[in-house]
Parts: structure tokens; sequence; C-alpha cells
């Protein structure tokens, strides 16, 4: 079937919320994507964080293999081994609690939510100007952004925002806060990294007022930043993590992982989901994890996000850089979304505006050198046209 009439089947047959690029991707293989005509892209966004392992890693394809071929789907209502497995080895990872599966960030910022209301009934859930926490009415409500809330209003109430300020944060936190919620690295917004005071300070308020300090690493976490969590490079240990994107290795799964403290705040009917954690899913992200958790490749994304650092800031046009490891973005004194879309179909390189002049650039963990500079190369020649 040819991208016209693709096309043509999405204006008659598909909701209109997507804005897509005239391309049609038939193949991927590590860092690399070919479409129907056969050209050959670069992917330095990786399904906007998802696949951080490359296309089709040969380990995550045959666990999938391996259990599709065994199990798809018996419901929660009975254990399935690679559920337990996985959710055995996220704990042990991080922070040493309880798992709860589900299928997608936006549902593990549910899920992380209506934890902190049970532990703190009616409490109050304080977040920060510039977040993004998903897009179901409990997760937008955390999202303070107003192009996205406006058009869904009444949100759900008891939602605090505040500036990204130590001081505000501090002020805005008492007895009645159920959870402070935060990014680490702002990624939806641009890439901005919260400073160390900022979640410090969330740390010592949440600490003073019994409330749950809860990070959000569904596009910062599982190896992006050059730690397999991002709260690992900041000194801030939270009281849970939410994970998603790239845990599944391409597939869709997300995580609510809680330290100790709130391990047990959930009772059996508290919260539930009929396919979160099946045993595809699972199988692969416990593939993905275990490739992921390893020192040689968590160091290499930080030597190979300072090249790519360094090589961004000495391109035309590119006025700032800013992130770490290979979750980074550029500020550009020319229109980012037109960049996008002449780099993707004059350079066949795969990038993301996150607005008017912001680019984003999430390339797969197991990038090599040369990759990164045949993506430097190619994003010079789009900034030139």
């Amino acid at each position: 079937m040819s991208l016209a009439e693709l096309q043509q089947l999405e204006r008659t047959s598909v909701i209109g919320s997507y804005a897509r690029m005239p391309v049609e991707f038939v193949r991927g293989e590590g860092a690399r994507l070919w479409d129907e005509q056969g050209n050959e892209y670069l992917d330095f966004l990786c399904g906007i964080g998802v696949t951080n392992l490359g296309h089709c890693h040969p380990r995550v394809v045959e666990a999938v293999r391996a259990q599709v071929g065994r199990l798809m789907h018996v419901s929660n209502l009975f254990y399935t081994e690679p559920a337990m497995r996985l959710a055995d080895r996220l704990s042990r990872s991080s922070l040493g609690g309880k798992v709860f599966f589900c299928n997608s960030g936006a549902e593990a910022s549910e899920a992380a939510i209506k934890l902190a209301r049970k532990a703190r009934p009616r409490g109050e859930v304080v977040v920060v100007h510039g977040a993004f926490h998903g897009r179901t009415y409990g997760a937008l409500s955390a999202t303070p952004q107003e192009a996205k809330q406006a058009p869904f209003a009444p949100l759900v109430p008891g939602f605090r925002a505040v500036a990204a300020e130590p001081g505000e944060l501090r002020a805005a936190v008492d007895g009645h806060t159920a959870a402070v919620l935060l990014e680490p690295i702002q990624g939806e917004s641009g890439v901005h990294p919260l400073s160390g005071e900022l979640l410090h300070a969330a740390r010592t308020a949440c600490d003073e007022h019994g409330a749950a300090l809860v990070f959000d690493e569904v596009q910062c976490g599982m190896g992006r930043t050059g730690s397999l969590w991002a709260y690992e490079q900041t000194g801030v240990r939270p009281d849970a993590i939410t994970t998603a994107k790239a845990l599944g290795g391409g597939l869709p799964i997300g995580a609510l992982v809680t330290g100790e403290r709130l391990a047990d705040v959930f009772a059996p009917g508290d919260h539930a989901s009929t396919f979160a954690g099946g045993p595809v899913v699972a199988a692969a992200a416990l593939a993905a994890l275990e490739l992921t958790d390893d020192a040689e490749l968590l160091a290499s994304v930080r030597e190979l996000g300072a090249r790519l650092t360094a090589g961004l800031e000495r391109l035309a046009h590119i006025r700032a850089v800013r992130g770490r490891g290979l979750m980074l973005a550029c500020e550009l004194d020319v229109q980012a979304p037109a960049l996008v879309r002449r780099a993707l179909l004059e350079q066949r390189l795969v990038l993301n505006a996150t607005g008017p002049a912001t680019l984003r650039l999430l390339p797969p963990l197991i990038v090599g050198e040369a990759e990164v500079e045949e993506a430097l190369a190619r994003l010079a020649l789009a900034l030139e046209g």
C-alpha cells in the first residue's frame, strides 16, 4: 500500500489527534530505519525515547518470540513468571520496594497519584510548571501546560503548580500534601534539568510533612542520562519512581516502583489493569532492563552524550545545548519544526521539535561514535537549508 493510500485511510478512518510526517517506516535495525521505498534514515528520536536499545534488538526480539509462542495473556488473576521476575529485577535495580505494572507512562502517573492519595486521603499533589506527566485526566491535571489542559477542563481537583524554584516549592508543601511529583529532567517541555537545589528542597519538605516524593522517570530513566535511573545522579532518593517508554524495549509497558515506605499502601482491588505486566511485554522488558543495566553501556552514554553536545555547540544556528547523557535539546535561531521536517525529508535524519525554537535529540543508547558524527553532519546540512 502506498503512502498516499495510507494517508487517505487516515483521513477517512483515524481520529485526527496526530500530525504525522509524510513518511512510512517499514523496517528498523539498531539506529537505522527504512521507509517503504528503501531509503535509509538515522534515528535520533527513538520513537520518543522508546527504542533505547535500537530497533529490534536481537535479545529483545528473541525473548518476545519465545514467550509469544508459549503464552500471551492470562490476566493478573494468575501468576506468570516473566511478570514476577521483572518486578523483582526492577525493585532490586532501584528503590527496593514493590512494583505496580501498567501499560504506559500516563498510567504509571495515575498509579502514583492514587498511591499517594491512598497514603494521605484527599491530599494535594504539588507539581512544577513545565511538567508533563501524561494525557489521561489525573496525569493531565498534573501537567500545568495551558494549551494541553484548557480544552479538557474541568480537570481533577487537588493539584497545585508552582515555579521550579526551591523556596516556592517548600512553601507549597504542608501537612495536607500527598505528594510532590517531579521529572528530574523535564522532557516534553524541552529537556530542562531541574536543579539539585530544587530536588533537595522537595526531599526535605516531603520528609518534614510526611508527603511522598515521586520522580517521573518515564523519559529520563532506563539509562537515558548515563545511569540506569536519573535520580542516581541527583543525590536525592525518591519514595517512588515511574517508568515506561524504553522499559519494554519497543513494546508498551509502564511501572510504578516504590521504596519500602509505600510498598504496602495498595490493597487488592485498589488499582488494576487487564493487560498490565502480561507475559510477552514482561519478557521483553526483562531483556531490555538486563541489557540497559550494564556499566559499559551507561559509560558510553555519558561519553557519547558529551561528544554529541560538543558537536552540537559547534553548529551554526544553535545557540544553546542542554541535557544529560543522550537526552539533549538545542535552542535555535531558526524555526525548529521546519528544521525537523527538512532534516527528515532531505537528510534522512529523524529528530523532534518540542517548541518553535527547540530541537530534541534522543538517540539510541547503543549509538556509536561514527553515527554521532554522521548525525552531526546531516544536521549541519539541514541547518544550511
